[in-house]
């Protein structure tokens, strides 16, 4: 009785807001689930590697819930991590994965958290992050693979919940978005080996199945990690062309002129 209260307290506060606060809030939701925890737990296990190999002064994490923090252990110092919407009591600045209110080619390293998946525009959110990250600086982009059993099933759920509400964007568009933003790609993993299962009991065994699935660096996992890299525009060094001196035609040297006149005695 009371678990169902509580279902029906969620669903009245959820009615009104308005669609971008509504998927924020079912995203941070469904990550606080069995399932959603047992996701990012695995996601975290993946990326950890990666971010302890890269360093700077500033990182960014966008996603649709501030919450779960993917940068908490990278070395990076100055983490930033913007809330989607206004909620009380949080200290997060607010600010839309489509207009970041940062500069360009000032930051250092950009993790995308599904924000790509669950993006009204995703092409948006790739430029703007393309846009801060500095010439040099890396990005990582977590997205769901729509060539696995996640995208098998999100063929037979409801839309509107999550994760099934996601675009489920391929890797190979991706990798085409971010051959055009001059990001070069320096690897491609994959993860999410278990089932996109419910039940606390069989998800205990999600960390086997995601060992197992890096071991065999099977293509058909729930997720993929992209690491890319924004290239340096080179710097083409602009030689001068210096034009020699020609003397005048109407003016002999002093001596050619001596030379003409011993010959005309």
């Amino acid at each position: 009785m009371n678990l169902l209260s509580k279902h029906e307290t969620r669903r009245r506060l959820l009615r009104g807001m308005a669609d971008a606060d509504l998927l924020a809030s079912q995203v941070a939701y469904w990550f606080r689930t069995a399932q959603g925890e047992a996701v990012l737990n695995a996601e975290k296990e993946a990326v950890q590697p990666m971010l302890e190999k890269l360093f700077g002064y500033h990182i960014l994490q966008l996603g649709f819930s501030e919450e779960h923090s993917l940068v908490g252990q990278s070395p990076v110092g100055h983490k930033i991590v913007f809330s989607p919407n206004y909620r009380q009591g949080s200290s997060r600045p607010v600010a839309s994965n489509e207009e970041l209110p940062l500069g360009t080619d000032s930051v250092d390293v950009v993790v995308i958290h599904h924000a790509l998946d669950f993006a009204t525009n995703s092409h948006r959110v790739l430029r703007e992050a393309t846009r801060v990250l500095r010439p040099g600086g890396h990005m990582i982009i977590i997205g769901f693979n729509p060539y696995s059993f996640w995208g098998f099933w999100k063929i037979f759920k409801r839309k509107k919940n999550i994760p099934w509400r996601g675009r489920f964007i391929s890797k190979g568009r991706v990798t085409d978005w971010l051959k055009l933003l001059d990001l070069h790609i320096d690897s491609v993993l994959y993860g999410l080996h278990f089932m996109p299962l419910k039940m606390s009991r069989l998800l205990r065994h999600a960390t086997k199945l995601e060992k197992f699935g890096s071991n065999i660096r099977s293509p058909f996992g729930g997720a993929y990690y992209i690491h890319c890299i924004k290239q340096v525009a080179p710097l083409t060094p602009i030689v001068p062309r210096w034009r020699p001196l020609r003397p005048r035609s109407s003016v002999m040297p002093a001596t050619e002129n001596v030379r003409a006149k011993i010959k005309l005695h």
